[in-house]
Parts: structure tokens; sequence; C-alpha cells
């Protein structure tokens, strides 16, 4: 490939959370009746070519990620799907961006579409880390980074982090 297809092209809803350390977007290749081979592909490499380490992919199945084995890109998968899945689940999720991103690595986290889910662990991740004080404050910034009203199934996530360390939210 030559010229701007070596390149790839960017995934829809590309966010930094932490700049050159963890973004989010859909799920390259995008969801449902949506969901095109190319775009997978292109998408595929634009990450690539940016310099992320890593995917992790938090889509209920694996379906579709030996995609990223084909076009060389490191990848993860934990399954989660919000609140529900409990505290456990959410740290473990925690543990592997940690990771992820030692030693300056960059990590692109993803589940079918940019959605309550992503945004709200992207605030309690932020809550986890220190980096926002208390949970209302976690969910403004996931709402400001990612251009989205954070809904319930994404506060109530947050919320999880805020009850496990005593902050409010």
């Amino acid at each position: 490939m030559r010229g701007k297809w070596a390149q790839g092209i960017v995934p829809r809803g590309f966010t930094w959370i932490i700049k050159d350390r963890i973004a989010v977007s859909e799920r390259p290749g995008g969801c449902g009746d949506a969901h095109r081979r190319v775009r997978r592909q292109e998408e595929i490499i634009w990450i690539r070519e940016n310099g992320f380490d890593s995917v992790l992919s938090l889509l209920a199945s694996d379906h579709n990620l030996h995609n990223y084995d084909e076009l060389e890109m490191a990848w993860s998968h934990i399954p989660f799907g919000g609140a529900s899945d409990g505290l456990a689940c959410l740290e473990e999720v925690f543990r592997r961006i940690d990771e992820l991103t030692t030693d300056g690595r960059r990590v692109l986290v993803h589940r079918e579409e940019l959605n309550d889910v992503v945004c709200g662990l992207m605030g309690a991740y932020l809550l986890r880390t220190g980096l926002a004080p208390t949970g209302p404050q976690a969910m403004s910034i996931a709402e400001q980074l990612t251009g989205r009203p954070l809904g319930f199934p994404g506060r109530e996530i947050v919320g999880l982090v805020a009850a496990s360390d005593g902050s409010d939210g």
C-alpha cells in the first residue's frame, strides 16, 4: 500500500482520554449492520500506524479479534457490559489498562459503540487513578472528553468506584 491508504482511517468516535496513553473509539469496522470488513482493516491499520501498542476489546464475544493478529496488532479481550458485571470485573479491566500502558505504551479501548459503558468506564478509571477527585467530576470530565452526555449506565459504573473508595458519586 502507498499514499494515504497506507495510513488507514481514524476509527469512529476516536477520543483521547489520557493523551498519548489511553484512547477510546467505536469497534473498528463499525457496529451492527454498518460493520464493514474493509473499513475494519483500514481502521486497524490506522491504529497500528499511529503508535498504539495494543487494543483492549470489551465486547461480549471475541468475534473478529483475529483480524488484529492478521494486521500485526496486539490485542486483549475482557468482556465488560457495565455496572451489573460488578466491581471485581471493573477492577480486572483497570488492571489490564494499567498493564497495557506501562512504560509509556498506548492502548485503544473499544466496545461495539462508543456508548455509556465505555465512557462510564473511562470516568471510573479517572476517579480510580486520582485524575478526577470525585465521582461527579469524573463524570463531567468523561462527558467533556467524549462530547456526549453520560447516561445512567455510565454514571452507575463511576458510582461503583466512588462507593468502593468512599468518594461522593
